[in-house]
């Protein structure tokens, strides 16, 4: 996948772009296990299979309702690959969802489904997983987030570049049992890079009971999240800024020695307003050109949403003096 996909129609409320690629420099992973899902408000769709950008339409889906979301099968595993297109068709497949309750709900039926489908051919290497990070976009409200793994949503402006989601990883388990403090957990997570995984979709997670593997999904909320992370619930509504930028990436962004320090030159990227393609390049671009120390090979998945500016209504009635409406 060469070059940076753009061709959506998400106005006039968003301007949205995505690139996956297999890594960049000279030594790369041997296939891309990532993954994305791309529906836009005309039910025009994207996902990559057998790495490949495939483009559809969704019969029946609804105009002016979004879905968009980054996917990284689980690297090393000889299914990672598979398991990440297994859950973007499944994705294609899902109806579109107003409610969180609703994503929820159809997002724990299609996670069972894909783990039962992957249960025969798990063998030794146990069965497969896959990060999901989702936003739903249905017309007129607010975008509902759902998250699962280590990617990550990031809100982007020209200050700084805030994660908005919350890794599901051997860390956090600890920070949802006290062991761990907010300052070392930032440490453990955004001042380095470990590749293990406390919680995927098809996978099942090690949050519930740290022993064993469930088999469930397991909601990281404001009840169990430690205080300073309670604002970062895994499945929410989100209230976008308009002056922001919205990136969805997979780990490969982050595979480094000193994360947080390469996190905090993406603000830059956003000189002069770019749109969201060209935003998509510039991340990648500067992972090529001036990558950061100790990077490691990875694949790697952007996606920018950027809301557009509102124009007032021409439509709307006058006001009177008073302000009120004729």
């Amino acid at each position: 996948m060469p070059s940076t996909l753009a061709d959506f129609r998400f106005a006039p409320s968003f301007d949205v772009a995505v690139a996956s690629r297999v890594g960049v420099g000279p030594a790369t992973r041997s296939e891309n296990q990532d993954n994305l899902v791309v529906i836009d408000f005309d039910g025009r769709a994207c996902h990559l299979h057998d790495q490949l950008p495939v483009i559809s339409t969704i019969t029946g889906w609804p105009a002016g309702h979004g879905r968009l979301a980054v996917l990284d099968g689980m690297g090393g595993h000889g299914h990672g690959r598979e398991a990440a297109e297994a859950l973007a068709a499944g994705l294609l497949a899902m109806p579109p969802c107003t409610t969180l309750a609703a994503l929820t709900a159809h997002l724990d039926v299609l996670h069972a489904t894909l783990q039962a489908q992957f249960a025969d051919g798990a063998g030794a290497t146990g069965r497969p997983g896959t990060t999901l990070t989702l936003l739903e976009l249905p017309p007129g409200a607010a975008p509902l987030l759902y998250h699962v793994g280590d990617s990550r949503l990031y809100e982007l402006d020209a200050q700084q570049a805030t994660a908005l989601t919350v890794d599901h990883v051997p860390a956090t388990g600890a920070a949802l049992a006290g062991r761990l403090g907010e300052a070392d957990w930032w440490r453990e997570v955004h001042g380095r890079h470990a590749p293990q995984i406390a919680q995927a979709f098809i996978l099942g997670n090690a949050f519930a009971d740290p022993s064993r593997l469930s088999d469930g999904l397991f909601a990281l909320t404001p009840a169990n999240l430690p205080c300073w992370l309670a604002h970062l619930p895994d499945r929410r509504a989100l209230q976008l800024r308009a002056d922001a930028a919205y990136l969805l990436a997979t780990d490969g962004f982050w595979s480094c020695a000193q994360p947080d320090r390469f996190v905090a030159r993406w603000p830059a990227l956003l000189a002069d307003a770019p749109a969201a393609a060209t935003l998509v390049e510039r991340l990648f671009g500067l992972m090529e050109h001036e990558p950061p120390a100790g990077l490691q090979p990875d694949n790697l998945t952007a996606l920018v949403l950027r809301p557009l500016p509102r124009h007032a209504d021409e439509t709307a009635l006058p006001l009177d003096d008073d302000g009120a409406r004729y």
